[in-house]
């Protein structure tokens, strides 16, 4: 068997007395031979960014413990040897932390939308939903409100501290976001699509099973994904950067917490019942890839998902969605499909701009949001906006956005239902 390839790297000290331009060149060329040693062709080579150089350039110039020991070596010979195993060691790590700087694949450009664009093109790598995923589910409905109703994260495409609160008829619906790691964005709230929708799979398999005589058990409570079929699932690329992305998400998702006060009184005319829960529970990397990647996690699911799929009152009140949901770019656009697959369902509805601002959390000027959603119709002409017609009406007192649900959705979801 061949031995693995590896790079030859400088020592520390010599890296240390290059020039800063000279460090970020070495680093560029460390790079492009690690994409050669993959197998990419040289025109597809992609380069190390600002960030990804300050980064690499501190990792490269930290000392480890072992070398910290070797100083305390009296043989120059066994130092010697130990120094080499040292820097062997040493080059290994480096290589698999610039590895993860590199940018994806330039097939992932091709995905990204044009200015004013609101889908993207589906990944190369799994252009089509395979065929064992299930269908895509959101969150279970709890009384009169739900959390289709609003945004459950921040429409910011990067993530963001502060709290966003929901005044509903029925309800208060309070998302907080975690000090440090600050709020669960649109792409962070995928990763709870995906988890409800293995359990709504789990709970239909549960039904046929019993149906049949069997003795089936409830689903678990902790959900063990591949790190690789989440990201199949959302329609996303398989780069490197993805996969510190996921952890990242992660993070958020622990952090932020939905807190729910019921606004609907009892016979007596006194209940307000309030319940809080993270976004998702304790997760854990169970275990990483050779290249040091999440490969397999844990994630325990809150009990307001798990007792609304698993342990409903009476039918779980769950929608399913287009898989095309994760191809929308913009966190608004995705609040808008959500809004639809509530409210208009397989018919049509409308929303005052001024109540789709309200609902959504968005922190934009009303002008500036206005604007937003006009161009969200004036691209949903050119692209097809999953599932349904988007038209901007003139209301009695403001603008109002027209959602109608098109037939052919309608035909897809009976049939999906009955498959």
């Amino acid at each position: 068997m061949a031995a693995p390839k590896r790079i030859p790297l400088i020592a520390r000290s010599e890296f240390a007395e290059l020039s800063l331009h000279e460090k970020n060149a070495y680093l560029q060329d460390v790079a492009r031979q690690i994409q050669k040693m993959d197998g990419e062709a040289p025109e597809d080579y992609r380069s190390l960014d600002k960030e990804s150089l300050s980064r690499l350039r501190r990792y490269y110039a930290r000392r480890t413990l072992s070398e910290l020991k070797l100083e305390e070596v009296q043989s120059p010979g066994i130092r010697q040897a130990l120094q080499r195993m040292s820097d062997a060691i040493r080059a290994e790590e480096i290589c698999r932390v610039a590895r993860h700087e590199i940018p994806s694949k330039p097939d992932a450009a091709r995905s990204r939308p044009e200015a004013g664009a609101i889908m993207r093109d589906p990944p190369t790598e799994h252009p089509q939903m395979e065929f064992f995923v299930p269908q895509v589910h959101d969150a279970p409905i709890k009384d009169e409100f739900s959390l289709l109703d609003i945004a459950p994260f921040s429409l910011s495409k990067s993530s963001s501290a502060g709290v966003i609160t929901y005044e509903l008829k029925d309800a208060i619906i309070r998302i907080e976001g975690g000090a440090q790691v600050g709020l669960a964005t649109a792409w962070d709230y995928d990763i709870v699509i995906n988890m409800i929708s293995y359990l709504a799979e789990a709970m239909r398999q549960y039904h046929i099973d019993e149906r049949k005589g069997l003795r089936p058990t409830l689903p678990p409570r902790v959900y063990r994904p591949a790190a690789s079929d989440i990201l199949r699932f959302c329609r996303r690329e398989l780069g490197g950067k993805q996969y510190i992305d996921l952890e990242k998400a992660l993070d958020r998702l622990q952090a932020t917490r939905i807190k729910i006060t019921s606004l609907t009184k009892d016979a007596k005319g006194s209940r307000r019942d309030t319940e809080a829960s993270p976004m998702i529970g304790r997760y854990r990397v169970v275990s990483r890839t050779n290249q040091d990647r999440i490969d397999l996690v844990e994630i325990e699911i809150p009990d307001f998902v798990y007792n609304g799929v698993v342990r409903p009152d009476g039918k779980p009140t769950i929608l399913t969605l287009n898989p095309d949901y994760f191809l929308i770019t913009r966190p608004i656009a995705k609040f808008v499909y959500r809004l639809a697959r509530k409210a208009a369902g397989e018919t049509e509805a409308r929303y005052s701009l001024s109540e789709l601002r309200k609902r959504s959390g968005s922190k934009l000027p009303s002008s500036k949001f206005r604007t937003a959603i006009e161009e969200i119709v004036a691209a949903s002409k050119v692209e097809a906006f999953p599932d349904y017609d988007l038209e901007i009406e003139e209301g009695r007192n403001d603008k109002l956005l027209h959602m109608r649900c098109r037939p052919t959705a309608r035909q897809e979801r009976r049939l999906a239902l009955t498959g």
